[in-house]
């Protein structure tokens, strides 16, 4: 039972580093974000496909509407990701991590007012705590700043992936996680196909490679075992590890780009951890919550 219990314990730490270290491609790779993007959904989409017809999953769908529904997500999925591509590459990984990191903050507010669920001091005080954290990451309050405009990239790319985890409560209770994946990955690639010929990107050999290499492993692969650690790991344990994201691609980036983030980077970013882990951990057990990986997107 113990061997189990680590065994997905194991899962859910390798996932959330995949989660973390995907971030680097948008070092590695020398594309524009909404290319990259769109390279990674559509391996992943193809990857979840394959998997979902070895496991004999149904993909279909109770009602049509939910096929337009999911197409919704999709397109806030492919804004979410190509914001967050884009913030590290303004910025850095460190910077892109830790303001995307400001996600359960939106996510506070935004399910009181999908779902009416009441909005308490201790979420507008911990709100305030991470405003000030973010504030201690940008340099200087001037747009002409790369990583101040890298910082508002992540930011948003925070709120979109709140809205999105919000609005995926509906869908969460109704079908499996690896089904919305797919339909919202699959969603994602058609919605970003017009930007392939409007940006008319040179692919090589070795952007292809990374890009699979994205879609497959870093997003597919990762999804995967997150989710199967689920089955033995209660959902907030898993929701705390999920914090650790931007400190495993910090680390990441610091050993393998050289990126080695200002003092001032990491007090900002341990204060906004900080407040996202004591919201975390102290979560209200009575309010049903069904989490999604972070960078599936998460």
């Amino acid at each position: 039972m113990k061997n189990a219990h680590r065994g997905c314990l194991l899962k859910v730490h390798s996932a959330v580093m995949l989660f973390g270290a995907a971030g680097l491609f948008a070092k590695l790779v020398d594309l524009p974000s909404p290319v990259i993007v769109l390279g990674r959904v559509f391996f992943a989409a193809v990857s979840l496909g394959v998997l979902l017809a070895v496991r004999r999953q149904s993909i279909r769908l109770d009602r049509k509407r939910d096929y337009g529904y999911l197409l919704l997500l999709g397109w806030l999925l492919a804004l979410h990701w190509a914001s967050f591509f884009q913030a590290i590459r303004m910025s850095s990984v460190a910077v892109g991590l830790l303001t995307f990191s400001t996600f359960p903050v939106f996510a506070t507010f935004l399910e009181p007012f999908f779902f009416r669920e009441p909005i308490r001091v201790r979420d507008i005080l911990i709100a305030a705590v991470v405003v000030f954290g973010v504030f201690l990451v940008v340099p200087d309050v001037n747009l002409n700043h790369s990583i101040t405009r890298g910082a508002l990239w992540g930011v948003l790319s925070g709120f979109t992936f709140a809205l999105l985890s919000v609005l995926n409560r509906k869908t969460v209770r109704r079908y499996p996680s690896l089904v919305i994946a797919f339909y919202q990955d699959a969603a994602a690639a058609l919605v970003l196909i017009p930007f392939l010929f409007e940006l008319q990107p040179a692919i090589g050999g070795r952007e292809w490679l990374l890009l699979a290499l994205l879609g497959v492993v870093f997003t597919a692969l990762s999804h995967s075992l997150f989710i199967d650690g689920l089955s033995g790991v209660r959902a907030q344990t898993a929701s705390i590890i999920a914090c650790l994201e931007p400190v495993y691609g910090i680390a990441l980036a610091a050993l393998l780009l050289g990126e080695r983030p200002e003092a001032r980077v990491l007090a900002g970013g341990i204060v906004i951890l900080a407040a996202t882990f004591y919201a975390t951990a102290t979560s209200d057990p009575g309010v049903e919550r069904r989490i999604r990986p972070p960078d599936v997107q998460s």
